[in-house]
This record gives structure tokens, sequence and C-alpha cells, in this order.
């Protein structure tokens, strides 16, 4: 039995290079005239997706039409489908196309002209696909499709990306990866012949010299690398032939270190990959090409956006993924509730093959119901974006046991504070967007005694975020998450975030230290066991940003209480802060202690932000001594 032939010329493209393309049909039946057939790309029409096509054939650039035998040309017709988010295109044969002959559909410019052609995607793909449909009978009942398969490749190299930890101990080894990468960041062994890489780092051993060749694969990793002195290097990449260099992130090396730093997306989507239609991809994307060393899987808990089968793939593919000491990946889901009193939420478990909880579901339509049934040990409550007005949580019910961690910042925006009391990115939209509401207020939640860490979470376009890039909201860069942990592992990630060991920026990898008489970022001091901290609290830590530093603050209880001045890309600091902490603490209510709490907030020049998670310093003893007379002060009480 003959079988039809569908192939392209050319087989292969580069990432996001214009061209004419053609994708040749030769029937193995009788196609008689009235003949439907429908052309599929499978474009979402994101900026990174094959470019849509027009199907005027007076223009004269980025256009789709078919050849017939005798190249007679026809015009396509634009088909909408309520599943897809872009057209089908649809031709109809005018005459008969016999056994053997053959239909070729173009795209691109009809004078042939590559820069009037149409753009491929940005995304390298083997075997992309493209489906042909046929309809001989012309009624539109279209059965299995035909498939067209196109390699995209890396296009020219552009930039190479290194990927290092950030925190390393004095002389202990740690490998380094190399990224030969495209204009759109894909893997590329697109260079000119002969291209070489020369590697160096501050304090160079005299016996390390190495030039690397671009590698087919386009990536290489580097092994065994240390460095003898503390300090805080940057590894330096020359390509000797276009003379450019590629600086990695900041890494800070420790005389010794008990943490490691990593760094993940504990909530967010990706704009290439999408993580519902294929979980398996996305987990791959965000491991290997954008080389972060955890992601918490974050589908929204509605059957319209998670059905029962794709979750059940999400477990699996989180599961499967979930490497020690390579890669962690987290089960977790979004889940909505009423604004204000419960908000938008993460919840993360610490184990596999766990329950999507649904709203619908009565023993799970309420957070008081899920924190009844469910243990603090096995399930973490983020709040989410709780600054937008639709989705706010006023942190009322705080419960200190599932809401270790809060979502500082994600890419519609900022819930530290208002955009009045100085927020650097601040939630904004138009009346069909999100605008901020003040009631979910970060500090406000803080300064009324509430104990959480900061995280920060990407881009996201589900649930509650669905409208808001058509809505004209104010876009800012996906953010990033900082896990200061022991191990890389899950249970110790999620064991470092219930400590509220972690930190939060907008997507660069800038360190960030903070400690109080030794304590670290989401410790809790109290004056019992140190009486001192009364009188005086000795702040140490530093900031290492990828680019300049332009300001460093210090806050005290929602207000700047120092700032720090920068130096360059690096800056340490120690500060006394001798203010006598009875006449500046905040005291909530009877039941708690006064307290005072401190965090730092870091912005770089090229706008991005860290926030490291607050130290919090009881007051247990109200009064003290002074050279033999008590004293008693008076404490700022909060509201």
């Amino acid at each position: 039995m003959r079988r039809s032939i569908c192939y392209c010329e050319p087989n292969a493209a580069l990432a996001g290079d214009s061209s004419t393309w053609k994708f040749v049909y030769t029937t193995a039946t009788n196609l008689p005239k009235g003949t439907r057939i429908r052309f599929d790309l499978y474009s979402k029409g994101r900026p990174v997706d094959w470019q849509i096509p027009t199907t005027n054939l007076k223009e004269k650039e980025n256009v789709i039409w078919a050849e017939l035998p005798g190249s007679k040309m026809i015009g396509a017709t634009e088909v909408e489908h309520p599943e897809l988010l872009t057209p089908s295109f649809e031709f109809l044969l005018p005459t008969e196309l016999k056994s053997g002959e053959t239909i070729s559909i173009f795209m691109g410019s009809p004078e042939g002209d590559p820069k009037k052609g149409n753009t491929c995607q940005k995304v390298v793909q083997r075997r992309r696909p493209f489906n042909l449909y046929i309809d001989p009978k012309g009624k539109g009942d279209y059965k299995e499709p035909e498939i067209f398969n196109l390699d995209v490749r890396g296009n020219q190299l552009k930039a190479l990306r290194i990927i290092a930890p950030s925190l390393v101990s004095r002389n202990k080894r740690f490998d380094v990866i190399v990224r030969f990468e495209d204009i759109y960041g894909n893997l590329t062994s697109n260079a000119p012949e002969g291209t070489l890489i020369d590697l160096s780092y501050e304090h160079l051993r005299e016996n390390l010299s190495w030039k690397l060749f671009v590698p087919e694969t386009g990536f290489i990793a580097l092994p065994n690398l240390y460095f003898n002195e503390p300090g805080i290097y940057k590894i330096q990449l020359k390509n000797l032939k276009t003379k450019e260099q590629f600086l990695s992130p900041p890494i800070k090396c420790l005389p010794e270190g008990a943490l490691s730093l990593y760094w993940g997306l504990v909530h967010g989507e990706s704009e290439r990959v999408d993580s519902s239609e294929n979980i398996e991809s996305f987990l791959r994307h965000i491991r290997d090409d954008r080389a972060l060393q955890f992601y918490a899987s974050s589908n929204f808990e509605s059957e319209e956006e998670t059905s029962n089968d794709v979750w059940k793939l999400v477990s699996q593919q989180v599961a499967e993924f979930n490497e020690d000491d390579r890669f962690v990946a987290i089960l977790g889901f979004q889940w909505q509730g009423e604004t204000k009193t419960e908000g938008l939420r993460h919840f993360l478990y610490t184990k596999d093959s766990r329950p999507i909880l649904r709203r619908k579901d009565t023993k799970n339509n309420s957070l008081k119901k899920i924190y009844k049934t469910n243990n603090p040990k096995e399930m973490l409550s983020i709040p989410s974006f709780t600054m937008g007005k639709q989705t706010c949580f006023d942190f009322e019910d705080h419960n200190p046991d599932f809401e270790r961690v809060a979502e500082i910042y994600n890419a519609w925006g900022s819930s530290e504070n208002t955009a009045k009391e100085g927020n650097p990115r601040p939630i904004s939209g138009t009346k069909n967007g999100i605008s901020e509401t003040a009631e979910g207020s970060l500090q406000k939640a803080l300064n009324s005694g509430c104990r959480f860490g900061f995280i920060s979470g990407g881009y996201d376009d589900r649930g509650p975020y669905t409208d808001l890039y058509d809505a004209d909201q104010t876009q800012y860069s996906p953010g990033l998450t900082a896990i200061l942990s022991k191990e890389h592992n899950r249970a110790s990630l999620i064991e470092a975030l219930h400590a509220r060991s972690c930190y939060a920026t907008t997507g660069e990898k800038i360190i960030v230290g903070l400690h109080i008489a030794g304590f670290g970022m989401g410790m809790e001091i109290d004056t019992k066991s140190r009486p001192g901290l009364e009188f005086n609290r000795h702040i140490t830590g530093y900031a290492i940003g990828t680019c300049p530093l332009t300001e460093i603050s210090l806050i005290r209880n929602g207000k700047v209480f120092r700032t720090i001045q920068a130096n360059d890309e690096r800056t340490e600091f120690a500060i006394d802060d001798t203010d006598l902490l009875s006449s500046v603490a905040l005291e909530p209510n009877a039941e708690k202690n006064p307290f005072v709490y401190y965090y730092l907030r870091v912005v770089q020049k090229d706008g991005h932000i860290a926030w490291s998670s607050p130290i919090w310093v009881d007051l247990t003893s109200r009064s003290a001594p002074i050279n033999g007379v008590k004293r008693t002060g008076s404490r700022k009480k909060v509201g």
C-alpha cells in the first residue's frame, strides 16, 4: 500500500531566522475537486513561538499560500478553533489532485526575500511538528493528520553563560557548567571555526590555564575548581575570536561554611514551556536550560486548570525529576479562597503522591478545614500576591505553623508595602487588571506580630493572573528564591523554608547575608538568653550584586533604620543598634512579647532587588538595671 510523502524544504531551521518555508505533500490517493486541506502550525502566538502568517495574497511578506502542479497558486482561509489560541489555515482544492501529484504549502515571501519571510520560533526543538489534515469529502470531517517534521537548531553563538554555586568553602572543590548560547538563550555549537574560549578568575593559580573549544552539545562541565582564600570571585570567560568577555554571577568563598545557597522557583510558569501541557519538558527546561536547583509545581486546584489526569502526571514527573544533589522537585498547587480572610496561597507537600485539594470539595473549601486535617510537618502554606486586591490576605488569621514564609514578590509586583510608602515595584493595573491594597502589606503583617520569611515567585498567567497580560497590568521580571540549606535534597530545603532560612530577589542571583549576634535570617532571639540585646544589637551583613549596588537599606520595624554605603558590587557592614530595645519595640498585644524585627533590602543599578528574611529580637525581660537603677521604658504600640 502506497503512503503519502511529507517533507520540508529546508528540513532544518535556525531559531529566530526569517525565510520562506516549504511543506511538500505528495498524495498516495486521488483527491477530488473540493477537498479541504487544513494546515496547523500549533503556535500560541507568543513572541517566542512560530510567527502566524497572513492569508492576504496581496501582501509581500509573511504570507501563507499553496501551489498545485503547474505552479497554480491558491489562497488560504483562517479557521478558528475554540481549543486553540491561533487559527489554522484551510485550502480548498479547485481541481482534482491525482495520486503521486504534489501540493506545496509556503509560508514566507512570494518574492522569495528572506527579510520579508516568515519567522521561525525562537526555541530549539527537535522534530518540530506541523500537521496537515485531509478531508476528501469537503465537509470538514478531518481524520488523523499527516505530519511534517522540521528541526529547529540553535542560532549563532552570542553569549557564554556560567553556572556556578553562589557560596563555597575554602579549598572545597566544585563544578561549573558553561552554556554556549545564541541570542535567544538556546544551546548552540554554531560558532566560527577555530573559536577558543579562555577561562580565568581572580587569584588565578599559575598552573591553571584552560582553553575551551565550542562543543557540539552546546555545554561543557568544568570539574574540581576551588579557591584557596576566602573572598568574592567571578569566573571569567573570554571569546578569543571576538574579544568578548562574560562573567559568572558572584561567588562568595567562606573560610568554612555549614550552609550552601540554592536558587530556584517556588511559584511560577515559563513563557517558553507550559507546565500543564508538558510537565516533563517544563521540568527539563527549568533544570537544564534555566539551570535552577529546585522547583515547586504550582498548578491551580480547579479541574478546569488541572484535571485529575494532569495532576497525576504532574505528581509522577515531580517524583521522577527529584534527585538529591542535582535538582529538587517539590509537589505543590495553588488555592484561592475568600479575599482578605484566606487569599491566594501556594501549598507545598513534603512528600510525593499527595492529593490536590479542590475548593469545591466540602472538606477543602476553607483554610481552617485544610489546616485541621493536615500536618504542618507535611505541608507548607505560602500566602501569595497578598497585596493584590482580588487575591488579598490580611494576615488577621495568620497561622504560624503552616505559613512559615510569604511571597514578597512575583512578576506582577511586590507586596512589601504600598507605592506611597516607597515600594520600588508596586502592583499596578488598569480597571481590568489588579490594583494594590494596603490590607495585604507584608510590613503591616510583620508589625502586627506575624512572623514569616520571604520567598519570591516568577511569571504566572493562570488563575487570577490569566487576563493580566491583556489588561495592560504592569509586568516586572520573574523572581527567584534563594534557600540556605545544609544539603541539596527535598527534606533539607523544606526544613530550611520552615526555618525561614531563605530570601527573595527579582530574578538576579544577588548574594545577601544578615546576622544579629551571630543569628541568621529567619531566626528569633530573646533577651532572656541574651540580656545584652536590650542595650545593643550588633548587626552584620553583606550584599554582593551582579552589577553595582545603588541602595542598601536596613529595615527596622517596617522603616529604614540605616542606609548603608554601597561599595560598587560588594558591601560588608557592621552596625550597632544602641537604641534601648524597650523604647523601639513593637507590642502587638498583651499575649505576645514586645519585639523588634530587621531585614535587608538591596537595590542594584539595573533595578533588581533582593530582600533578606527578617530576624526578630524579643524583649522577654521587661526591665533591666542600669548602674543599679531599674529602667522602665515606653514601647511602641502597633496600630
